[in-house]
């Protein structure tokens, strides 16, 4: 089992990446800091395998509180999961041993198969004394295309328009209907209605049917 501590000060964020690793086998939300001053005294007091790192955070940021984790060699390792997309951030990020880095506003899917890239990765390096070369390449140092495949969207969705439509979800805080999303986004209410499925389908949303005076369900959709 892995176990995660997600480092993330919107709240919004940190209960999506939640929702994520919780419909993921193998994985473990060990917890949630909003803080690094917060996450470095929960990783004092609990064993966990991989951070979620945000590096724009009030007080101490990201960078700094991965050095700090260097230093007091913890035996964790970071995912970055940030808006920082300048070139000195994520050289920063890598030379500190970050397993990978996604930019925000990220791909849902493209988290999903970090997280479980790491997974195959951390197994079969644990399952092994010792490695050959072409296990090394085959494995660790390239991409597994059959994780990739795996991790696949839905027929019919796609992921800049997942990535978007997740984008809009984070700033939206009541109820909402297909049609109004819609009208947000500029896709037609058929195609938003299949992300929608697709977000209720991982936990991330939920929907309810009110019916009106003609008798034709409406759906409002609202973060669970």
């Amino acid at each position: 089992m892995t176990r995660i501590l997600i480092v993330e000060d919107d709240p919004m964020v940190a209960n999506l990446n939640s929702r994520l690793i919780q419909t993921m086998e193998g994985f473990e939300l060990a917890g949630i800091a909003s803080d690094a001053k917060e996450a470095l005294s929960f990783l004092a007091e609990n064993t966990v395998d991989l951070i979620l790192l945000d590096i724009y955070m009030p007080g101490m940021n990201g960078l700094e509180m991965l050095s700090r984790v260097r230093e007091m060699k913890c035996p964790v390792d970071v995912l970055v999961v940030s808006a920082a997309r300048d070139s000195n951030s994520i050289q920063s990020a890598l030379r500190n041993g970050a397993v990978d880095y996604l930019i925000k506003p990220f791909d849902f899917e493209r988290l999903r198969q970090a997280l479980q890239a790491y997974a195959n990765r951390s197994r079969l390096i644990r399952s092994h004394e010792k490695l050959t070369q072409q296990e090394l390449d085959g494995r660790i140092l390239s991409k597994d295309h059959s994780d990739a495949d795996a991790t696949q969207l839905p027929k019919g969705l796609d992921r800049h328009t997942l990535a978007m439509i997740s984008t809009f979800l984070q700033e939206i805080n009541e109820p909402f209907t297909t049609e109004e999303l819609s009208r947000q986004v500029g896709i037609s209410r058929v195609s938003v209605r299949k992300y929608l499925d697709y977000f209720c389908d991982i936990g991330y949303l939920e929907k309810e049917a009110s019916y009106g005076a003609v008798g034709r369900p409406v759906f409002r959709y609202s973060k669970c």
